[in-house]
């Protein structure tokens, strides 16, 4: 039977039958096994305890699994014999571990008095985390409790020390193990998100340093720990490693249609218990912390803004006190922010947007889908935020065709993760590589997009390229870059497949490339472009083995002929504001409108009009997003018409008038915007947040006959169109016309530019000079 194409506007269907039912049967009948076994292990220990008379200064206490009464078929009984000095207290033991020796069972052994115990509990970290969840079997209460007590005293003491040698520990194991969520064979009990980071939880939770695991958490612990029980009983071992050929047999066990099915709800188990482990290890870390370097005095939690709508607070973004949760692009811009400041998202904030927060309607407006843009741009910063967004059940009604591709396993060996972290790794690693191509924002939400036609049947880029017009469309991206994003999703395996499978020498391999990328007239090379930044992106999060030297020789080489067969392209056009606009002119010498986040200036032109306006802007923290200008003589009598779109870096916006004051003093020359931007300069603190990608200054050749084109690709930050403009006329240019765009967290400014006496600029030693002064200004 062969399955069609998905149409746009199709929604994705729910996944195949799970055999939910049946699943819940088997589960609950190994629960119950468990529980039974776990009766009757200990009315057998106590008899054996017991036989010849009850001694009257003995206890027999479980640690490990026995005690938390979960043991599998083939978990270890690990048991301590406490006593207070006994002299046969040999023969009492003997009585006890020869039985269970004799019946098979693995058996982990120790004798020890409350003070031992207690000794050896100090100076051994696993051996003290046994001993947090001791249970008694059978024997005294007193002596139980007092080891319990004992240890537990001990631990909160020495908490500040203790858990940060816990900490070290787990991270040593998850480096060894892996992350249990996107592992084709997994370690079901030492992986990242398995069983023992559970039994840590509680151990943290013992402190009183961070609250116990909750309903989520342990959901996941008793899938996983059901997950293993098939597996000893299936094998008939006692393995923790879920290998391939096993996994069919286990999902039968528990009831579960396929393999598939259980990969994808031991990832989501795992991710729920990674998620919640990483929120408790920073509340260790902030705890160690602060017993290792008190602060001087007492000057509490200070909040810092980080974006609208967002304030740090204690390592942690939450939401300011003044967020409109009815703003449908918050969500999506607190997410941004937090990634972008390198903070995670506090999890009571996440709860609070998922439960009260509005989201974007499509198609959806430019501030959401901006934001996204940004979030994504973030780099590796954006993995733990969406992670964040993707726990609380955001992701997906964000973007509802991710749930197909949602803890989606991949069984090709090559790949390292599930179908969705690949997606997100994508987008993260194409963040490094915004700086090569002109739209920054398409590469970012093209990498998020590119497999998401492995949640269909059929070729998965031929069905993602339909899924993803459908997903820009509802992202509200005009209908020239859907087309955009849907050839770059149908064609992103086009340069590594073709560039290692064919000749590149052969004039036909280029020719199959350029034809490729011909349905979006007028995009040909930035299309070329991006499908060379998406194939490094690709490469890299698939894993090593995708993605070399070699192979990247052979993707760079194949883009750059193609791009040279498209010779000329489609240069950046030249600003047109419009009659309206230019008609300010028309008002008196100097005319400034402000209309909500739209301000225009109109002024006689003159050197740094441009620059000096945007720092006006930067000095009422507004974050320009767009900006158009045109210099003329013909049109406007020598008037320059500058038209910004610019948005608050965070809260409300600033008074109007006291913009169009202050721009009007500054057309006067009576506003001394360099001296009020370096003061707010030194007086401004600097967190360090993700990591960008450096700048880059192009210069455009053959894209106008009258102006030399400069385009400057960098993270936008406040005043950055300032410093590029300061650089620019430290050079003597003069800017007759540019277009400035921010595209998520990525500025993409170009400036049309001529010397002193109005002409381009042909000198090389000149262009190096304009380079060198943008890229200086921007460290």
């Amino acid at each position: 039977m062969t399955l069609a194409t998905p149409r746009p506007g199709d929604r994705p269907a729910e996944p195949g039958g799970t055999g939910t039912d049946g699943a819940g049967t088997a589960r609950a009948a190994l629960a119950a096994a468990r529980a039974s076994r776990a009766a009757e292990l200990d009315r057998w220990l106590s008899s054996l305890l017991t036989a010849g008379g009850a001694p009257d200064d003995v206890a027999l206490v479980a640690v490990g699994g026995h005690a938390r009464r979960d043991l599998t078929p083939g978990g270890d009984l690990d048991l301590v014999l406490l006593h207070r000095g006994r002299p046969d207290i040999a023969e009492v033991a003997d009585r006890i571990w020869y039985p269970v020796w004799d019946s098979g069972l693995r058996l982990d052994h120790s004798v020890r008095t409350v003070d031992e115990a207690r000794t050896v509990a100090r100076g051994d970290l696993k051996a003290a985390l046994g001993l947090l969840a001791a249970r008694r079997i059978a024997g005294v209460h007193a002596l139980a409790d007092e080891l319990r007590a004992a240890v537990l005293a001990d631990w909160r003491a020495d908490a500040p020390v203790r858990l940060a040698e816990l900490a070290a520990l787990c991270r040593e194991r998850w480096d060894a193990q892996g992350e249990l969520a996107f592992l084709l064979e997994p370690d079901l009990k030492e992986a990242r998100g398995g069983l023992r980071d559970v039994h840590v939880m509680h151990a943290v939770a013992a402190s009183w340093v961070a609250s116990a695991p909750g309903g989520r958490v342990r959901d996941a612990h008793d899938l996983l720990l059901d997950v293993r029980h098939a597996l000893h009983e299936v094998t008939g071992r006692s393995t923790d490693r879920l290998v391939l050929q096993e996994q069919e047999a286990v999902a039968h066990a528990l009831g579960l249609l396929d393999r598939d099915v259980l990969q994808r709800s031991i990832a989501e188990a795992a991710r729920t218990i990674t998620y919640a482990a990483s929120h408790l290890w920073r509340r260790v870390d902030r705890f160690t912390a602060a017993h290792s370097r008190r602060p001087a005095g007492d000057r509490g939690v200070e909040r810092r803004p980080v974006g609208d709508g967002a304030v740090e607070y204690e390592g942690e973004v939450v939401l300011a006190r003044n967020a409109d949760l009815a703003d449908p692009a918050l969500v999506l811009r607190v997410a941004a922010a937090a990634a972008q400041a390198g903070l995670p998202l506090a999890p009571a904030t996440v709860s609070r947007l998922a439960g009260h927060a509005a989201l974007p309607e499509p198609p959806w407006p430019a501030e959401a889908r901006d934001a996204l843009v940004s979030l994504l741009g973030a780099g590796p910063t954006a993995i733990g935020v969406w992670e964040a967004l993707d726990q609380a059940g955001l992701v997906v009604r964000l973007l509802p065709d991710w749930e197909r591709v949602r803890n989606r396993p991949q069984r090709n060996p090559v790949h390292r993760f599930t179908v969705d972290r690949h997606l997100v790794e994508a987008a993260a690693g194409a963040a490094a590589l915004t700086r090569d191509v002109s739209r920054p924002d398409l590469l970012l939400v093209g990498a998020l997009l590119h497999d998401i036609g492995k949640g269909w049947p059929g070729d998965h880029s031929t069905g993602g390229a339909v899924v993803a017009r459908d997903i820009g469309a509802r992202l509200g991206f005009p209908e020239e870059d859907v087309s955009v994003l849907e050839t770059l999703v149908r064609h992103h395996l086009l340069l590594p497949e073709t560039a290692t499978r064919r000749d590149i020498d052969d004039p036909v391999t280029v020719r199959t490339v350029t034809a490729a990328v011909a349905g979006v007239p007028g995009r040909e090379r930035e299309l070329i472009e991006l499908l060379a930044a998406l194939a490094i992106a690709d490469g890299n999060a698939t894993g090593p083995a995708a993605w070399g030297t070699w192979k990247a020789r052979l993707v760079a080489e194949l883009a750059r002929r193609s791009a040279a067969a498209l010779a000329g392209g489609t240069p950046p056009p030249a600003p047109d504001l419009g009659p309206e606009r230019l008609a300010l002119v028309r008002h008196d010498g100097g005319a400034v409108r402000v209309s909500g986040s739209r301000i225009t200036v109109a002024a006689p032109d003159r050197p740094g009009l441009l620059w000096r306006a945007a720092g006006v802007l930067a000095l009422h923290r507004l974050a320009v997003k767009t900006a158009r200008t045109i210099s003329s003589t013909e049109d406007s009598g020598g008037t320059a018409v500058l038209d910004f779109t610019a948005v608050p870096e965070f809260g409300t916006p600033p008074d109007p008038a006291g913009l169009e004051a202050d721009l009007r003093r500054m057309l006067a020359d009576r506003l001394d915007v360099a001296g009020l931007l370096e003061r707010r300069a030194r007086s401004a603190r600097v967190r360090p947040g993700a990591t960008v990608p450096p700048p880059r200054v192009l210069i455009v050749p053959d894209a106008s006959r009258t102006a030399t084109v400069v385009e400057v690709r960098a993270h936008d930050r406040p005043g950055l169109l300032w410093r590029i403009g300061q650089a620019l006329g430290a050079c003597g240019l003069g800017v007759r016309a540019a277009r400035v765009d921010t595209l998520g967290a990525e500025a993409v400014d170009v400036f049309y530019v001529v010397d002193g006496t109005g002409r381009p600029v042909e000198d090389p030693a000149v262009l190096d000079e304009v380079r060198d002064r943008i890229l200086t200004s921007l460290r």
